[in-house]
């Protein structure tokens, strides 16, 4: 029997970390929702997880490139639904553009939501994983934390960056119960990266049909999109009690992208 854990899921209120935080639900744990959205839709969410799985549900419009909010929604997550057992690092934004062309403030942006938010949440939450001897970490990294592609060389950094800080964090926390592990996605159809597409066709000078057949699922074995349940029960199965010998994992999920 699972036991009823608390978990905070950045970037959760759609995509990836919401079909994450609803697979945490699922098995019984309390959930943070964090996100933009607006609050008719946030209350929907929160009412509509809750009564269907039986657990508690808050809310932290914290903007996760901000030091201050995050710790403002760590203690929000304490008070709401508990002490933070398990830390979904979800949140993440992209850009397309060729390096010469990149934008500062995008580079600025992405650095600071796709991989300082981590680095952030995990400083805060450790201490009282370790002093209660338990703490699930999953980074919610991308196969571009293992491959690069051109175009997004804020994004290829940032969850290179996260590999690494996933494998250093894994080793401090090794002796204390506490298991950290990264996801790798392959392309998964979200709003994230539908986004992606007509900024591709730009980039590229090709079609939007054409990003689709031979950019983003050209690399895919598979030839279909990795489907947002898919990665919920990953990160469901890294965050289980039996799981403690799983640390500092960065585990593809990407239809054989990487064994290429």
């Amino acid at each position: 029997m699972t036991v009823k854990r608390n978990a905070l899921i950045t970037g959760s209120t759609s995509g990836i970390g919401l079909g994450i935080a609803r697979g945490l639900a699922a098995i019984g744990h309390n959930i943070m929702l964090n996100g933009f959205a607006d609050r008719e839709e946030i209350e929907h969410l929160k009412a509509e997880i809750s009564s269907t799985y039986g657990v508690r549900v808050g809310y932290t419009n914290a903007d996760v490139s901000n030091p201050e909010a995050i710790a403002g929604a760590v203690e929000q997550t304490k008070a709401d639904i508990g002490e933070i057992d398990i830390l979904v690092n979800n949140a993440g934004i992209q850009f397309v553009s060729p390096i010469e062309e990149f934008p500062i403030e995008k580079w600025n942006a992405i650095i600071a939501i796709d991989l300082a938010s981590a680095f952030h949440f995990i400083r805060l939450a450790l201490p009282g994983m370790k002093q209660r001897g338990f703490g699930r970490i999953i980074n919610v990294a991308s196969a571009h934390a293992l491959v690069a592609s051109p175009f997004k060389a804020a994004y290829v950094s940032a969850k290179h960056g996260i590999a690494g800080l996933t494998k250093t964090v894994a080793l401090e926390a090794a002796e204390h119960g506490i298991t950290v592990n990264a996801i790798c996605p392959g392309y998964v159809l979200t709003p994230l990266v539908e986004k992606q597409i007509p900024d591709q066709a730009h980039a590229r000078g090709i079609s939007e049909e054409a990003v689709v057949r031979d950019v983003l699922l050209a690399a895919q074995p598979t030839k279909r999109f990795i489907k947002v349940e898919e990665v919920a029960a990953l990160a469901a199965f890294l965050a289980d009690e039996q799981t403690t010998s799983i640390t500092g994992a960065i585990i593809p999920i990407d239809g054989g992208w990487t064994a290429h």
